[in-house]
């Protein structure tokens, strides 16, 4: 598949593109020129404020923290909440998939309520869940999105 609309980033690509990942930056920055330049909605939870900003909350780091809801803010990223139906459908991936985490759950759910038809992550094994496509920023064919 490609021509992705709705892509759904979840924690791991934000952290190597903001943090300047020294793997996977240059290839993040490609991804998102790609993202920007064919217009693609970009998704993600506020999980990933969460899991984000504790580094920088922890370092009481506020510039990072202002970077990163710059760049949510220039990307026109939307930041979906976490209601009881997206719990109860992320209850329903970890009882299919027993060795998805319960972050991963709600991060899939979340993308599934958004009608997200990409979600973009570095971890392998969630490319397991069959309700959408789930690729790491390895595989992701960039002409693809």
């Amino acid at each position: 598949m490609s021509g992705y609309k709705r892509i759904f980033l979840d924690t791991a690509p934000l952290i190597y593109f903001l943090d300047e990942d020294i793997n996977y930056a240059e290839r993040m920055e490609q991804i998102f020129q790609k993202i920007l330049e064919k217009k693609r909605l970009l998704l993600t939870s506020a999980i990933t404020c969460t899991e984000y900003l504790t580094v920088p909350y922890r370092t009481q780091n506020t510039e990072k923290a202002d970077i990163f809801f710059e760049f949510l803010s220039d990307c026109n990223v939307q930041i979906h909440a976490i209601d009881v139906n997206i719990a109860k459908k992320a209850a329903k991936i970890r009882a299919r998939y027993k060795d998805f985490k319960t972050m991963d759950c709600l991060q899939l759910a979340t993308a599934c309520f958004a009608e997200c038809d990409l979600f973009l992550t570095n971890d392998r094994q969630l490319r397991q869940f069959d309700e959408m496509k789930c690729s790491t920023v390895e595989e992701i064919v960039i002409e693809d999105i």
